[in-house]
């Protein structure tokens, strides 16, 4: 699962001067500010793919305790598919996974018998994953590519899945869930993660400041930090619930659940703008489960 600084209203000022805990990846980058632009696709495909680079060391050291090296943790809710078992029955099923960060998700998968690949934009990403591999001895095959262009033949898998991967950071959803679609059997699935998409218009604060409203829901600039040549260092995009449901209608994908986890008792991970006073009243994540019609 990868989870990044999530946009809100306006980034905290401790994220705009470089004190919290993603500076490392803002100096490296050269960040500098916020800006109201609106990237294409390369753009954002450039932005995603060094941000992940810079900031996987860190993300890892921060993160990797509770995901764990062989377990499929849908968000920071700490919610896992042995909680959920949205992907069904995996065994003996090829299943890619979009976005494995370091792809604890995938090895979890290849302990129940499933045959997962592990996709990825950033090679720092992929590095953490080899190590996971090396570190548990759960091997699965690693790609490096971009989720709006799969580099894999059509009808090749009969799962896929994305835990808060690639979804949110590729400029166009349509093109992204086509590219699901397409590499899919007659009868598969898409299930993926997301931030919740009311998320978007509370300020990116886990505090009592996170709990007042100061964006539309409907304002889909995405978030972009740049550098001071005005280069994207970081794109984050906004859709919301319908957004999600035409690009799988669209795509001839059908909607199946939308799961959106409440808070666990006991829980109190503070994760980025996920915490326990905001996760009591209002969700987090969203999950998303589609199938393909079959044959």
């Amino acid at each position: 699962m990868t989870s990044s600084p999530q946009p809100g209203a306006e980034p905290p000022a401790a994220e705009t001067t470089g004190e919290a805990r993603y500076r490392h990846a803002e100096d490296v980058l050269g960040t500098s500010g916020v800006s109201r632009t609106t990237p294409g696709a390369a753009a954002a495909r450039a932005a995603s793919r060094a941000w992940w680079d810079a900031d996987a060391d860190d993300y890892q050291r921060e993160h990797g305790d509770f995901l764990g090296l062989t377990e499929f943790r849908w968000a920071p809710e700490g919610i896992t598919e042995r909680d959920l078992g949205l992907l069904g029955d995996v065994r003996g099923a090829s299943v890619l996974e979009v976005g494995c960060g370091s792809a604890s998700c995938s090895r979890w998968l290849r302990t129940r018998g499933a045959r997962p690949v592990a996709m990825d934009l950033s090679s720092g990403m992929l590095r953490h994953a080899a190590l996971g591999a090396a570190e548990s001895g759960v091997e699965v095959p690693l790609v490096q590519a971009s989720a709006d262009a799969l580099p894999f033949a059509s009808e090749s898998f009969d799962l896929a899945c994305s835990a808060f991967g690639a979804v949110p950071f590729v400029s166009d959803l349509d093109q992204l869930t086509a590219e699901v679609a397409r590499v899919l059997r007659p009868g598969g699935r898409w299930v993926f993660a997301v931030n919740h998409p009311m998320r978007w218009i509370f300020p990116d604060d886990p505090g009592p400041a996170g709990l007042t409203v100061r964006q539309s829901y409907f304002d889909r600039t995405p978030y972009v930090e740049v550098d001071e040549d005005g280069a994207p260092t970081y794109v984050e995009y906004h859709r919301t619930i319908g957004d999600h449901v035409r690009a799988l209608a669209g795509a001839g994908l059908h909607l199946v659940d939308l799961v959106e986890p409440e808070w666990p008792a006991g829980h109190d991970r503070v994760w980025g703008q996920w915490s326990p006073l905001r996760g009591r009243l209002f969700p987090g994540t969203a999950i998303f489960r589609a199938e393909k019609a079959g044959a």
